[in-house]
C-alpha cells in the first residue's frame, strides 16, 4: 500500500476538531525541535501529552512514560521517534482510544501505516504539525 498524505484540507478538520496531543518523544530540552513543535500547539490551546519514559515533566507537564499511561480519550499522537520505531508506536496506539496517528516531518513506515489504515485509522507521516497548524490560518 503506498503512503497517502491528507489534503491540507482533511488536515484543518483533523487540527480544528482535535483538543488533546500526546507527542511520544516530547523532550523537555527547549533546544529540541519536538519541545519547539510542542510548545507551540501547547500556546495555540491544544492540550500536550509528554510521552516519554526518561522526562520527569515538558511544558510544565507530567510525562507518561508510555501512551498506555494516558487517562481518556486522545485526539493525535503526535509521534517524534525514529522511522524503525514507528512501528512499536502504532502497535501501542493501537491499545488506546485515539484518533489520529501523526509521525513528524521526515518519518515514514510503511508497515506502520499499512496496520493502523488497514483497521481504519487516520494515518498522517512525514509532515510536520506545527507547519500544518500555521497553514490553517
Amino acid at each position: 500500500m503506498t503512503i497517502e498524505k491528507p489534503s491540507r484540507q482533511e488536515i484543518s478538520e483533523i487540527l480544528t476538531k482535535a483538543k488533546r496531543i500526546a507527542v511520544v518523544g516530547l523532550s523537555s530540552n527547549p533546544e529540541r525541535t519536538s519541545y519547539q513543535v510542542a510548545k507551540v500547539m501547547q500556546d495555540a490551546g491544544y492540550e500536550i501529552i509528554p510521552v516519554n519514559p526518561v522526562i520527569d515533566e515538558a511544558l510544565g507537564v507530567k510525562a507518561v512514560k508510555s501512551l498506555k499511561d494516558i487517562e481518556g480519550h486522545v485526539d493525535i499522537v503526535n509521534v517524534f521517534r525514529r522511522s524503525e520505531q514507528l512501528l512499536d508506536v502504532a502497535k501501542e496506539f493501537l491499545e488506546i482510544d485515539a484518533d489520529v496517528y501523526w509521525a513528524q516531518l521526515g518519518l515514514v513506515n510503511e508497515e506502520a501505516y499499512n496496520l493502523l489504515k488497514e483497521k481504519g485509522y487516520t494515518v498522517i507521516m512525514d509532515r510536520c504539525i506545527k507547519v500544518e497548524y500555521a497553514n490553517m490560518k
